[in-house]
């Protein structure tokens, strides 16, 4: 069974957001932590996050995955940004353990010209204060497309990231399949080459979801801009190799696509159909 979700809104509480997954034809869902662009989250209701884990368990729910806001920028020149995502993901990480043993992902940020060595010592140390030992939640780096100083791009990069990381058995990558294209890997005619790769470098135990959407723009072209699936330059046969390859297909796969409800659950079905 495919194990498909798409982004959703938690404003409307967390068992919402299950039933509403379910409606679409998924198992599994993603949401923002608190608005994208930063600020406070909701207070949590433990009825309603209980209410949500027995739905899961009753529904045959892959992992969710909670999304951190775009603003956290852990590798910011800028003291007081850092302060941010030191706060943000330290507040969402304790939060994350009422719905314990689920996904958390995160950009990895920019460098704004400090320089990607400078980048990657800065991210690591703030995995190093916000995770524990006793977390339940797996905490992953996602892939990213190469704009601007933007860390992450390259699989080498999300390695050392990792290396310098004390509680790696903590650590994992969400792979987005417009972000990779973009960044350079042929996903789209060279999917076995690329894997092989991820495995080199980083370790295919390491891959713990797909963000899986098309892009607007050719490979290498370092824009990141998503596009629904199969109409982008990544096409249509190009996901249902995404989907059905044995690397790949137990994972769970969440939505980015630009669409409205009713796309999602016509995506939904058309990954399902391969």
């Amino acid at each position: 069974m495919l194990n498909i979700g798409c982004h959703l809104s938690v404003s409307k509480g967390f068992e919402f957001m299950g039933k509403q997954a379910i409606e679409l034809g998924g198992n599994t869902f993603q949401f923002f932590t608190r608005n994208p662009r930063g600020g406070k989250a909701k207070e949590i209701d433990t009825k309603d996050t209980q209410a949500l884990i027995k739905l899961m368990n009753e529904n045959n729910f892959a992992k969710i995955l909670a999304h951190a806001p775009y603003t956290l920028n852990p590798c910011s020149k800028d003291e007081h940004t850092r302060e941010f995502a030191f706060q943000t993901m330290s507040d969402d990480l304790k939060r994350m353990e009422y719905l314990p043993n689920n996904l958390y992902n995160f950009h990895p940020g920019s460098h704004v010209g400090q320089g990607i060595e400078k980048g990657i010592q800065l991210i690591s140390e703030l995995l190093n204060t916000v995770l524990w030992e006793d977390m339940t939640t797996t905490v992953l780096l996602e892939t990213m497309a190469g704009k601007g100083s933007e860390v992450g791009s390259k699989f080498q990069e999300l390695k050392e990231i990792i290396d310098n990381v004390q509680l790696k058995e903590k650590m994992g990558i969400c792979l987005d399949t417009c972000h990779v294209f973009d960044g350079g890997y042929d996903i789209k005619d060279n999917l076995e080459a690329v894997l092989e790769e991820f495995d080199k470098v980083i370790g295919i135990d390491r891959l713990k979801a797909i963000h899986i959407n098309d892009s607007k723009n050719p490979i290498e072209s370092h824009k990141d801009r998503h596009e629904k699936i199969g109409e982008g330059y990544i096409g249509i046969e190009a996901f249902e190799r995404i989907v059905t390859h044995p690397i790949l297909k137990d994972l769970p796969f969440y939505l980015e696509t630009p669409n409205e409800l009713d796309g999602y659950a016509k995506e939904i079905a058309l990954l399902k159909s391969f």
